[in-house]
């Protein structure tokens, strides 16, 4: 067993494969940079319309607690002022129920749901979540600048980094997605 378990470490090695979690507490494990798939955000300029992809547990990153892989703030979604935002929202983790909502950005982070930031910036069963392959559309107009947090309004997900970033801009013409510095992929 040891012979097995020594190969399978040096395989993982030799191919680049992130090392287990270590015990006890110590430093979480180093995970590769989660892509940001381009297919994820549609622009619509005519309309100045923003849908965004917002898939729950896409990876099993954090125990799937993840939006498209991402956790604590690693991915922004930058929409220009004014314009009307569509979060299609998926659960694609197979065994936990999520949600999404838009909240203000605060920290400590809320353990639960809580107004949302913009009209009906939230799912359905909010509290509850949606189950394995539930979807959901959050529709709103991000009408106020700001900073704001796409997070999972079922209690202690959030909290525990099940959120990503939103940021309304008066300042660019176009939405964009981009890796935020300091967040967890």
């Amino acid at each position: 067993m040891v012979k097995i378990l020594s190969a399978a470490v040096m395989l993982a090695l030799a191919t680049g494969a992130a090392a287990p979690r270590a015990l006890h507490g110590q430093s979480e494990r180093t995970v590769p940079i989660q892509p940001i798939d381009p297919s994820w955000l549609q622009a619509d300029t005519v309309t100045k319309t923003a849908t965004f992809e917002l898939v729950a547990g896409l990876t099993g990153l954090n125990g799937a607690l993840n939006f498209n892989g991402f956790r604590d703030g690693g991915l922004t979604l930058t929409v220009p002022l004014g314009w009307n935002v569509v979060l299609q929202f998926r659960n694609h983790d197979g065994m936990l129920p999520h949600s999404a909502e838009v909240v203000l950005d605060t920290h400590p982070l809320p353990t639960g749901p809580v107004a949302p930031a913009f009209a009906r910036a939230m799912t359905v069963r909010l509290e509850q979540g949606l189950i394995s392959e539930q979807t959901d559309d959050i529709r709103f107009i991000a009408d106020r600048g700001g900073s704001y947090l796409i997070f999972c309004g079922v209690p202690g997900h959030g909290a525990a980094g099940m959120w990503i970033r939103l940021e309304v801009s008066g300042s660019i013409r176009r939405p964009f997605l981009a890796a935020s510095p300091g967040g967890k992929t």
